[in-house]
Order: structure tokens, then sequence, then C-alpha cells
């Protein structure tokens, strides 16, 4: 009998998971000849150089929550390279003793090793063609690499169902560079890092005044075709992902995802078409892990799918709590400084009132940022509380969709407490599980790492899983891993703004943790571990500006040596990002 999809993904999840007595396959050293260059670059097709945009001091970071207006043109030049600006690119070099150095980006990625790469489709912008065309966008060099033109009503065509002024952003991932360090759970990874790169376009463009929704109206084959993707071949092709539309900010956010229509004749014409620029080598040589390529084929998304499955579940409105809505905290400053802690102190409380805050801003909302998926909620959070002041230390849960507390009531140990934590305010679903240190529970479950043991509070992302599979098929499995993604990076702002560090976990037992909450099926599985406390800072680490190799609007021909970009990442098995 032939598997089927679903049956794919669940077998992948299960072969891919960490167990207490062995890791997931992988190559458990770090083969450095073959480490790949971290910059997908296409040689030869033309270059268009950015502007590099200073922070603006007048925008707040707490003003994104607030849904206060923005001031905003139409998405010209400035506004582009400003949304790439405080999404994709570069926002500081490390540099360490006796090696080389690496680059941090804006948008945080598994073991630093950026599988994510993007793409731009607009029309006519002064100052970046003459005519609509599709983009690379290179972080290296902050520009745009033009593939291919579009006619100007292709690309008429192409966004009749888009909101007035729109441009598209498109996400592909290059699974190489996540399975040279993690071997058959790069597959994971990698669709982490597009629900972090989701993130940082919509915290992007929101400081633009802008909206981002996830297009679910074009399949993967489309996408491919548009990007030219479908050309490349082998173990360093670039696999499309999503699109995103981004628009200047309404009155309301629309009730249903936008739309966008890909004419046969443009695919058509566009497959006899030549594209700018061949793909630059990334490694001499590589390990091929085919349950990658099994998985990838089994959450295809051919045709349009996904658009009939979007639940209409409205998210629940929640106030946050206290929000100092004049903390003196520029937006674009919060975005760009963001890090990974490399450790935590193991002594800094964060406050109650913060903490409930940041709980609120990871709960859906009807507005942003959780608008930009078009799903209802399908992740809880399981929360280690080690230090946060007036808050016993212990296990709690924050329900993030009403329609799931009887189904985890149901799923988690039945001798649970189930009671509200103090001075909690009433719209926030965050229940005490149980008062204890958690500590050593929290360390063990994430690969014995101290980092989830000494911050403030640590947790699992738990996905209602199965269920979720068998009712909108095998494609949805990397949209559960987008949906934590996108969780996590509002946690790693808001770490920054409450003057603490936020760092992402991949490296956990699964079923560890699903013991510890009393889970016996796949009914709930944890996808993606977090922690949040006070950084200790690595004194030998020089942090470099962002962008000081490149001359003032000019655009080098080569990258540098990657070596040494994966020093410090620590557990090979583990994508504890090093920045």
């Amino acid at each position: 009998m032939l598997e089927t999809a679903v049956q794919c993904v669940l077998r992948y999840h299960e072969q891919t998971k960490h167990h207490l007595n062995r890791y997931a396959r992988s190559l458990g050293y770090l083969d450095w000849a073959t480490q790949p260059d971290p910059f997908r670059r296409f040689d030869g097709a033309p270059q268009i150089p950015l502007d590099h945009p200073p922070p603006s001091p007048e925008l707040l970071y707490d003003a994104l929550f607030t849904g206060q207006p923005v001031s905003t043109g139409r998405l010209d030049r400035h506004a582009i390279s400003r949304l790439f600006y405080d999404s994709l690119a570069i926002s500081a070099w490390k540099q360490a003793p006796g090696a080389g150095r690496w680059s941090l980006r804006v948008n945080p990625s598994s073991g630093a090793l950026h599988p994510t790469e993007g793409y731009l489709l607009t029309g006519t912008v002064e100052g970046l063609g003459s005519q609509p065309a599709v983009y690379h966008y290179s972080p290296y060099a902050h520009a745009l690499e033009q593939r291919v033109a579009l006619s100007g009503d292709e690309w008429a065509s192409l966004t009749g169902g888009l909101p007035a002024g729109a441009v598209l952003v498109a996400l592909t991932s290059i699974h190489w560079r996540e399975s040279w360090k993690y071997g058959e759970r790069a597959f994971r990874y990698c669709h982490h890092d597009v629900g972090h790169a989701i993130g940082s376009i919509t915290f992007a463009a929101a400081t633009l005044g802008c909206e981002a929704r996830l297009v679910t109206s074009i399949g993967q084959d489309a996408l491919a075709a548009l990007l030219g993707t479908n050309r490349q071949h082998g173990i360093e092709a670039e696999h499309p992902d999503c699109l995103l539309a981004v628009f200047p900010r309404g009155d309301s956010y629309p009730a249903r995802p936008p739309a966008v229509d890909v004419p046969t004749t443009l695919l058509e014409r566009l497959a006899t078409s030549e594209f700018a620029g061949s793909p630059n080598r990334l490694s001499e040589s590589h390990h091929h892990w085919p349950v990658i390529d099994e998985v990838a084929r089994a959450t295809h998304v051919p045709v349009d799918e996904t658009a009939a499955e979007e639940g209409t579940d409205e998210p629940p409105s929640i106030a946050l709590p206290g929000a100092p809505i004049n903390r003196p905290l520029p937006a674009q400053q919060i975005i760009r400084q963001r890090r990974s802690a490399v450790d935590m102190d193991g002594r800094t409380s964060l406050p109650r009132e913060t903490f409930y805050r940041m709980m609120a801003r990871v709960s859906p909302h009807r507005g942003f940022p959780f608008a930009v998926l078009p799903w209802p909620p399908c992740v809880a959070l399981a929360i280690f509380v080690h230090r946060v002041a007036d808050l016993s230390p212990g296990l709690y849960l924050l329900v993030r969709s009403a329609r799931h507390e009887r189904l985890l009531r149901d799923a988690l140990k039945p001798d649970f407490l189930w009671r509200r934590p103090a001075e909690c305010p009433d719209d926030l679903q965050l229940w005490c599980l149980m008062e204890a240190d958690c500590g050593s529970a929290a360390r063990t479950i994430s690969c014995h790492q101290s980092i989830a043991s000494e911050g403030a509070f640590s947790l699992g992302m738990m996905a209602d899983f199965e269920p979720s599979l068998r009712h909108r098929g095998a494609w949805f499995y990397p949209r559960l891993f987008w949906e934590t993604g996108l969780i996590g990076q509002v946690l790693y702002l808001e770490a920054e703004a409450a003057g603490m560090r936020g760092t992402g976990i991949g490296c956990f037992f699964d079923d560890a943790m699903h013991d510890l909450l009393g889970i016996r099926d796949r009914s709930w599985q944890s996808l993606y571990h977090f922690t949040v406390g006070g950084p200790t800072d690595d004194l030998r680490l020089q942090t470099l500006p962002p962008y000081e190799h490149l001359p003032l609007h000019d655009v080098p021909a080569t990258a540098p040596t990657t070596e040494g970009i994966a020093w410090q990442t620590g557990l090979n098995v583990g994508p504890r990002e090093p920045s």
C-alpha cells in the first residue's frame, strides 16, 4: 500500500525526534570543508543597491501593537529599502579571536545558517526599474538582483486582487544550508526560520504603516515559476515556501487573505524567458539526506489547496495589561538590535506585569502581528516559569485559542491544577498547571542546555498536530512551524524591549516534553522551544557594523569567506543561533 502524504509527514516527524538516549540522525560533527556559503547571489544579474536608512526615533515599538496610524506614502524606493533593511538584512558582524567573522541578520536563523532567501515582485518603482520585475534580495550587498522583467499588463493581472500600492515578497528555503549541520531534522528548522522571516517582514511593514498578509491563492509550482527557482536542481536548489502581500494599511484588516492570480499566459511566457544571473555554488560537496526530499514532496502545494481550508475562528481581542505606550523605545532600534543570548545569568528576574504583557502579545489578535497568518491559532505554550517576580515558579500553560482549552484539559495530566495565577488579566488565558522548581526538567528536556533553566522563563510551543494534518492535509505541516516562528519573533522583540534577551531552542527531547505534560499520542506535539532572561555576554566577541564592508552605494563582486560562521554554536544537534 502506498504511503499517503500525511503518513509520510508523520513518519518524518517521528524519525526526526531527539530522544534522551539518542539524537535524530546527523553527521554528528561539523564538516567544515563543506560549510555552505550563507549568501546566495545570482552572478551576472543586474544589481540595484538599496538605501541604508537611519532608524527613526519618532516611531516607538509599543505603538506597533496599538493600531495607531503610521504616516506613510506609497511603497517607493525608500520604503522598499527600509522594508528589507529592517527584515532580512545584515544587522551586525561578529569577530572571534583566532576565527573568521560571521554575519548576524535581522531575521533569526537556526545556527545562524540562514536557509531563507527573499524575493521582491513589484510594479514600476522610480529608482528601481522602469518596468515591473522580479528581484532576488541580496543581504550581503543590501541590493536587489533583477531576475526577470514583467510587462505592465502582466503585473496588473497578477495583482488585480490586491489592495492598491501592494508589492509581493516571496520566501524560499535552501534545505542544504541546515542539513549540513543538523541532518534530517533540518526541514523543521528551515520552516522555523520561514516563520521568523514572516514575522520580521510583518514588523518591518508595520513601521511603514503597512500590513503584511500571507497569500494562499498560489501553489508552489506557480510561485517557483514566477521566481525562476524551478530552474534550479540538486541539493542546493531553493524550495518555494510562501508569498506575502505588503500594502499600505487601510481602515480595517481584510476578512480574507489577499489573492494573487497567476495567468497561464504569464507562466507560459516565463517558461521560455531568460532569467538573469546564475546561482552561486554554496559547497564543493554535499551529504544527501533523502528523507528531507521525501517530506518536501509530501508537503508540496502544487495548486491552490490552502485557500478553502482557512478557518473562520476569529481571534479574541486581547487587552495588553499596562502597556507602556510611551516607553522611549524606537521600533527600528529594537528590531535591528535583536540578538540571541548565548547564555543566561541565572539571576535576572522579570517583573510579573512584563511577563503578562509578553504573554498577551503572543496571544492572537484581530490585527497586528498575527493577522499575517490566515488560519486560526494552532499553538499553545507550555511555560517553565523560573524567575518572574511575584509569580510562583512552576509549569504554566498559555491557551491561545478558546477551542483548545477543552482539548488540552483532556490531553494533559488529570492532576494538573488549572489555576489562574495572581493578578492575571481576565482575557489572558494563562493557567498554572503545577507549582515547582522546573529548572532541572527544562534543562534536561532542552538537550541538557542550561540556557533553558537559567533565564526568567522558557517554554515549549505545543501544536494541535495530527488532527490539524488529517483535517487540512500534509501541506499544513510547515505552516505549524511558521506559526511557532512568528511567536518566537514576537518573543525576541519583547525580550529586547524589556531589557532582556531571548533565544530559540530547536534541540529538545520531543517525547520527554510530551511525557512531562502527560501527552500519550500525537494530538499535541512540541515543535519549538524558547527562553527569555538576563543574558551573559561573551566578552571575547567583537561586534562590527553591518555594512562597513560596502563602499557607499557600491556593491562588491564577491562575498567574504564563511570560515568560522558556526563558531561557538555549541551542541551540533541543536540550532542555538549564535547571534
